[in-house]
């Protein structure tokens, strides 16, 4: 997987992506394609064994909990099988909070729990974990003239690209910064009594200085640092730490060592799949018969699309709380 500067490679994308956005899939995932699905990223459950779990809001309760250092069970769980365990609907548009029955607005504390004792984490939100990328990348190898694809990383992912910093507070401006932003923040950012003569310096990212600095891909939106590679590189779950992007002061901590791409397409555009930042699900776009293998992919929790769908909050009808 190689850095490329050629960004006109995603040209075709922002041709095909609503701009202004829309409120629909349309406005990160290209138009035109047979057929579309979600795939919707895991998630796990969790229970103490032999007791329940103490209140949210009961600190000293949570003290002695971890104290007694209980077997905790762990299990990896479909939106499904969350729908059911809530009392809620499971359908293509189903949004998270609805499914849980919990407001994304509001300050709650603690994880959603259901009537059995199960505590919920939630699905990462503009990540598509490893593992799932690799049953997604094996399902789409076949369905594309050959292996080669690009994949665009969002520029946004903390420290993944270098940028100008100002003074001791650290404020970093990307690489292709607009001039007038750039000059309003140096000014805003500095410390007027003790910084009043400091240049702004360079603070290097995760990815190089010439490729922090190169060109972006831009769509409406987004920024998007452009790779290019084999979409087979993606079939080995231990991708993250190959990828050129890797961050690696995660190794060990449990954390992917490489942010999952944001947008991925085969050099024949036979399909595309989008992981749009704000969202807890991947959208992918192809023939028919490769969403038929999507939403049969062992290890892939997924779900077909219509055009058009509505991924937000309101758009998930099916579970719109009593008023």
């Amino acid at each position: 997987m190689d850095w490329t500067a050629d960004v006109s490679a995603g040209d075709w994308i922002a041709e095909r992506i609503d701009d202004p956005w829309r409120g629909t899939i349309h406005d990160v995932v290209p138009r035109g394609f047979p057929a579309y699905a979600r795939v919707l990223h895991p998630v796990t459950r969790e229970r103490p064994v032999g007791r329940e779990w103490p209140a949210d809001d009961d600190p000293s309760a949570w003290e002695a909990f971890l104290a007694e250092a209980r077997e905790v069970d762990v299990a990896p769980v479909t939106w499904g099988e969350v729908a059911e365990a809530f009392g809620t609907r499971m359908h293509p548009l189903a949004q998270w909070g609805r499914l849980v029955g919990s407001d994304p607005h509001a300050n709650r504390y603690g994880s959603p729990r259901d009537a059995d004792g199960w505590r919920y984490d939630e699905p990462r939100e503009g990540q598509l974990e490893p593992e799932a990328w690799t049953a997604l990348a094996r399902a789409l190898t076949r369905h594309s003239a050959g292996e080669d694809a690009f994949l665009a990383v969002w520029a946004g992912w903390g420290g993944l690209v270098g940028g100008m910093r100002y003074g001791p507070s650290r404020v970093l401006l990307e690489a292709d910064a607009d001039a007038q932003h750039a000059a309003f923040l140096a000014h805003a950012a500095r410390d007027v009594f003790n910084d009043v003569f400091r240049k702004p310096t360079w603070q290097p990212g995760t990815l190089s200085d010439e490729i922090s600095r190169g060109p972006r891909l831009h769509l409406p939106h987004r920024e998007f640092v452009l790779f290019r590679g084999e979409i087979s590189e993606l079939e080995d779950p231990h991708w993250p730490g190959r990828m050129p992007w890797r961050d690696a002061d995660r190794a060990g901590s449990g954390l992917p060592e490489a942010e999952s791409p944001g947008v991925v397409w085969p050099a024949d555009r036979a399909w595309v799949v989008v992981s749009e930042v704000d969202w807890d699900s991947t959208v992918v776009g192809g023939s028919r018969e490769l969403i038929a293998d999507v939403l049969a992919a062992p290890g892939l929790d997924a779900v077909a699309l219509p055009p058009d769908a509505d991924l937000s909050w309101d758009g998930d009808r099916e579970n719109r709380p009593v008023q």
